[in-house]
C-alpha cells in the first residue's frame, strides 16, 4: 500500500495537501507542482508539518553514520556527537563498540584523554572507573577494586554496524526495539535504469568518500542538498565547465509524475525528483529576462532522492554510473556533520584501480569539496536566519520548493520520533 501526498489550493490560494493511497510494488507518485503555485501562510505550513518544525536536534530511532571504519584503527577511540548524543567510540580485538561518552563519576568525556588499560573496557582517564564495552556496567575503578559501586552503576550502549567501510550507530531512545536493519534507512537500490548506479551495501563497490562540519541546522543541509532550484550556485563550478556538461538552471515541476514517494513496507522512506522524465519537469536552459543560458552541450542524466533520516542519492554523479550519497548528521541544533560518499561498482581489480585514480586526481578535490563547498555556504547563509526560528515563519516558497514541502511532510510522518534537546546544567 502507497500513501501519496497530494497538493491542491485552498481557499486562501495556500498550499494544501491530502492523503490517498494507491495498491503498487512499493512505489508511488505525487502531484507536487502542477498547481501549487501560490505562497503557502504560516498556519498551513505549521499544520502540516508541525512535528519537522520541531526536529531542531534531528530525528532519532535512526541510523547514522559517525566515523569511517580508517578513522577507527585497532585499540583506537573517537569520540563523536550525533542529535545531542555524546558517543565514544572504541575499537578492540577487530570489533567497534559505542558507549555514552560521559563517565558517571565526574562527568568528563572519556575521549578526551583515551586510556587504554585494556580491551574489554572503556576506562575513564580522570579516575579509572572501567566500563564493560559490551554492556556499559562499572567492572571496576583502577584505584578502588573493592568499591560498592562495582557492577551498580552503568553508562549506556549504542547499536553498531559496521559496512563498506563505514561505522554507522543506531542513535535515539536506549529501549527503542526492535531496531530496524541498516538498510531501512538507507537510499533505495536503483533497478528502474539501464545502467543502475552503485549501491552502497553491495560487496562489488567501491567507497570513498569525507565528511566535515558544516555551520547551519541539519535541515538546512538536507533541503539544500535536493532543491532543484539550487543548482544555480553551481553554474559556473570547475565540474560543469570542465566536463561541458549541460545542466540546467533550474526545474518546474509540471505534471503529476514531477515527484515519486517512496514508502516502502517495513523499509526506506523516502522522496524523489524524476527529472528523467522532462515531460514531468521543464528543464529550464535558459531565462531571457537576465540573458542568462546553458553553456555546457553534453546532455548528463542525473535524478535526486532525499530518505530519511537524512541521506541523498544522486544517480550518475559526479561521474555516470558513479552515485554519490551524502548525510546530513545533526550535531547539534546549529551544526550538523556533513558526510559526502561515492560509489561505483568495480567488477575487478583493474576497474577498482581506475575508480581508485579518478577519485584521489580529480572526484574528492573538484566533486565533493570545490562543488560541494558552495552547499556548505548556501546552508550557512540561511542559518543566519532560520537559526533565529524566523525563517521558517517567513519564507516565501514557490514552485520549486513543492518537493521541500513534500520532504518536510514526509518526515512528520514516518520518523521514529523527535529528537529532544539534551539535559543541561542549570
Amino acid at each position: 500500500m502507497l500513501s501519496l501526498i497530494e497538493p491542491r489550493l485552498d481557499a486562501a490560494g495556500s498550499i494544501g495537501y491530502k492523503r490517498s493511497t494507491l495498491q503498487g510494488a512499493g512505489e508511488g507518485k505525487a502531484v507536487m507542482g502542477a498547481t501549487a503555485r501560490k505562497v503557502q501562510s504560516k498556519s498551513v505550513a505549521s499544520r502540516q508539518y508541525a512535528p519537522y518544525l520541531e526536529a531542531t536536534w534531528g530525528i532519532k530511532n535512526h541510523w547514522y553514520p559517525a566515523a569511517f571504519s580508517k578513522e577507527l584503527p585497532e585499540r583506537g577511540t573517537k569520540g563523536v556527537a550525533i542529535a545531542g548524543h555524546e558517543i565514544v567510540l572504541r575499537r578492540a580485538r577487530g570489533k567497534v563498540f559505542a558507549l555514552q561518552d560521559r563517565c558517571t563519576h565526574r562527568w568528563v568525556k572519556m575521549s578526551d584523554k583515551p586510556l587504554r588499560v585494556s580491551d574489554d573496557h572503556m576506562t575513564c582517564w580522570y579516575h579509572g572507573f572501567c566500563y564493560g564495552l559490551e554492556d556499559g556496567v562499572l567492572k571496576t575503578i583502577v584505584g578502588a577494586p573493592s568499591d560498592p559501586l562495582i557492577g551498580n552503576v552503568r553508562i549506556r550502549t549504542y547499536p553498531v554496524r559496521e559496512v563498506s567501510g563505514i561505522i554507522f550507530l543506531f542513535v535515539g531512545d536506549e529501549d527503542y526495539q526492535p531496531i530496524p536493519p541498516l538498510e531501512t534507512d538507507l537510499p533505495i537500490r536503483i533497478t528502474d535504469v539501464p545502467n543502475p548506479p552503485g549501491y552502497l551495501l553491495d560487496r562489488e563497490g567501491y567507497v570513498r568518500g569525507i565528511h566535515r562540519t558544516a555551520n547551519s541546522n541539519w535541515r538546512l543541509g538536507v533541503e539544500n542538498g535536493f532543491d532543484p532550484g539550487h543548482i544555480l550556485i553551481h553554474y559556473d563550478n570547475i565540474i560543469i565547465a570542465a566536463t561541458e556538461r549541460k545542466v540546467f538552471l533550474g526545474a518546474e515541476p509540471i505534471t503529476a509524475d514531477a515527484v515519486k514517494m517512496i514508502d516502502e513496507p517495513d523499509g526506506p522512506k523516502g522522496i524523489m525528483n524524476m527529472y528523467y522524465d522532462q515531460t514531468a519537469y521543464r528543464l529550464v536552459q535558459e531565462n531571457p529576462v537576465v540573458k542568462m543560458k546553458v553553456h555546457g552541450r553534453v546532455d548528463y542524466p542525473a535524478r535526486t532522492s532525499m530518505y530519511l533520516p537524512g541521506v541523498l542519492l544522486v544517480e550518475n554523479w559526479p561521474m555516470q554510473d558513479w552515485a554519490q550519497y551524502e548525510w546530513y548528521v545533526p550535531i547539534d541544533d546549529k551544526r550538523h556533520e556533513y558526510w559526502e560518499v561515492v560509489v561505483k561498482t568495480c567488477a575487478n581489480d583493474d576497474e577498482r584501480e581506475e575508480a581508485e585514480y579518478l577519485y584521489e586526481s580529480a572526484i574528492e578535490k573538484i566533486a565533493l569539496r570545490d562543488f560541494n563547498d558552495r552547499d556548505i555556504f548556501a546552508r550557512e547563509a540561511m542559518q543566519q536566519v532560520y537559526g533565529t526560528g524566523l525563517g521558517w515563519d517567513k519564507e516565501v516558497l514557490c514552485s520549486m520548493d513543492t518537493i521541500i514541502v513534500g520532504w518536510r511532510k514526509l518526515v512528520s510522518q514516518h520518523n521514529r520520533g523527535i529528537q529532544e534537546p539534551p539535559e543541561r546544567a542549570e
